[in-house]
């Protein structure tokens, strides 16, 4: 089997596409290949219009089986080729988009399955609502990103878990901590501007006299003025000859000598350079609770994490909330985060916001000084974070809905309390309720915050054993085995869309 792997965002391009919509497709794509190289041979391509049908063919002449996996959302991903395609997606609405907008079909996502024949998701939730449009008999597979074996290493040096040790990590970028920003309520408050000072009358302006008019002024003032009525009254009734004779003679006795402009220096064109992020130090220590997301996604509902987490531990001064942002433009949410800290002051516990690019040993170290990873997202497709912490044996704090009903329960979790309510379908530009999310008890969460610490303080025991299930948890769920066998059955059992 040949698989060839297209996602919209590339080894390239996936630096300057942090925080967008669809970037964690490049992470998904990363993960699977593991799983596809065990079954075949792999191709990644940049421009499926151009690329796919070529390689196709190829595999045609050579008598082997070729399919293009496109890691891109439905109404995305080309319907046009000869070569069988499936569309990797991930997805976490309560249906899928069955309405055309744009004049586009592909907005509606039936016409993509119904050509594609098949198609792969990444959730049990997803897979359903496939199935209710689609069918019961249509050919969905749900299959996790398969990351386990890529934290081997990881699990090996970080050793058991042990709550509350201590912990340095640098990096290179930007560190907001709340205990050193005097946050303060009242710095919300608008500066009031000074009185204006008091008006004083200024004195009456005196007009200088005039300076005596020489014997040389009237003169000078005498041939101007001739020159002008020589040039308005006169010039036009001399002989060409005599006039021009006495024009040349004025220009002579009147003539004006304007200094040449120097030249322009030409400056050489200055190197361009590139600023540098500062090194910076975060030491984290007590009880850490760490969450990964980007700001602008409102599905992760940051706030309510933020809020209950403050309210819950506002006097308790050994537990910190590390919010690890994917954005690369601090100003977009920084103003909105330091308003939303200094409502909350005071409180004793500690918030710690990495705006930074971490590399692999940098995220290695945050995974070993996290107690617990916080998820109060509205809905999920997939939550790669959330696995990736859990594949290293970090509890969580997370609901059960949407993709996180394939492994988050209360063996592995504590659970925050939801239900549903309306929504729009993100990508739809004429926003209509069309779907159904999920909307967080935030009660639930402070609770949950309360038995974590508790747990993590007070019973160390516990938390070893609950870290234990979550490391075979996420073996059984997400390892390169498991999801190789569960797409060579599906594609023996899935015959391609075209011929």
């Amino acid at each position: 089997m040949n698989f060839i792997l297209y996602s919209d965002i590339g080894e390239s391009t996936i630096n300057k596409s942090l925080g967008l919509p669809e970037y964690s497709y490049y992470f998904v794509l990363k993960a699977f290949r593991n799983a596809l190289a065990e079954l075949g041979s792999v191709t990644l391509v940049r421009d499926p219009a151009t690329e796919v049908d070529p390689l196709f063919e190829a595999c045609r002449q050579r008598g082997e089986e070729c399919v293009f996996l496109s890691f891109s959302p439905p109404n995305k991903t080309l319907v046009d080729l000869k070569c069988p395609t499936v569309s990797v997606f991930a997805w976490e609405y309560s249906n899928i988009p069955n309405e055309q907008w744009d004049d586009d079909p592909r907005n509606d996502w039936r016409t993509v399955f119904a050509s594609h024949g098949r198609t792969i998701t990444l959730s049990g939730y997803t897979a359903r609502t496939v199935k209710d449009v689609m069918g019961a008999d249509f050919a969905v597979l749900a299959a996790p990103a398969p990351l386990w074996e890529y934290f081997a290493e990881a699990r090996a040096r970080l050793g058991r878990r042990f709550p509350g040790t201590s912990t340095e990590i640098q990096l290179r970028g930007t560190v907001l901590d709340s205990r050193v920003l005097g946050l303060s309520a009242d710095s919300l408050l608008p500066n009031l501007a000074p009185p204006p000072p008091p008006v004083v009358e200024a004195p009456p302006v005196l007009t200088p006299a005039l300076p005596q008019k020489t014997l040389r002024y009237r003169l000078w003032v005498t041939k101007r003025h001739l020159l002008d009525w020589y040039r308005e009254a006169l010039r036009d009734l001399l002989p060409p000859l005599l006039a021009d004779a006495a024009a040349s003679a004025a220009r002579k006795s009147y003539a004006i000598v304007r200094p040449r402009p120097a030249p322009l220096a030409v400056l050489p064109t200055p190197p361009v350079t590139v600023m540098e992020e500062p090194t910076v130090q975060v030491k984290l220590d007590g009880v850490v609770y760490t969450s990964v997301f980007s700001p602008k996604d409102g599905r992760k509902n940051w706030f309510d994490m933020v809020t209950a987490f403050c309210w819950t531990f506002r006097d308790v001064d050994d537990a910190t909330l590390v919010l690890k942002m994917n954005d690369r433009d601090l100003s977009s949410y920084q103003p909105t985060l330091m308003t939303l800290l200094s409502q909350l002051a005071p409180f004793k516990c500690r918030v710690v916001t990495l705006h930074a690019f971490l590399d692999d040993a940098a995220y290695e170290k945050l995974i070993g000084a996290t107690t617990y990873y916080v998820n109060t997202s509205l809905c999920e497709g997939l939550c790669l974070p959330l696995m990736e912490f859990m594949s290293c044996g970090v509890p969580a704090i997370a609901p059960k809905h949407t993709a996180m009903e394939d492994y988050v329960d209360d063996s592995v979790a504590f659970i925050v309390k939801s239900g549903l309510e309306h929504n729009v379908w993100p990508h739809d530009p004429r926003d209509l309720f069309r779907t159904l999310r999920y909307r967080l008890d935030w009660a639930s969460i402070c609770a949950a915050y309360r038995d974590s610490y508790d747990i993590a303080r007070n019973a160390p025991e516990k938390y070893e054993q609950m870290s234990e299930r979550v490391l075979r948890r996420l073996q059984s769920y997400a390892s390169v085995g498991v999801v190789k066998e569960q797409l060579q059955e599906f594609f023996q059992q899935t015959a391609p869309s075209h011929a």
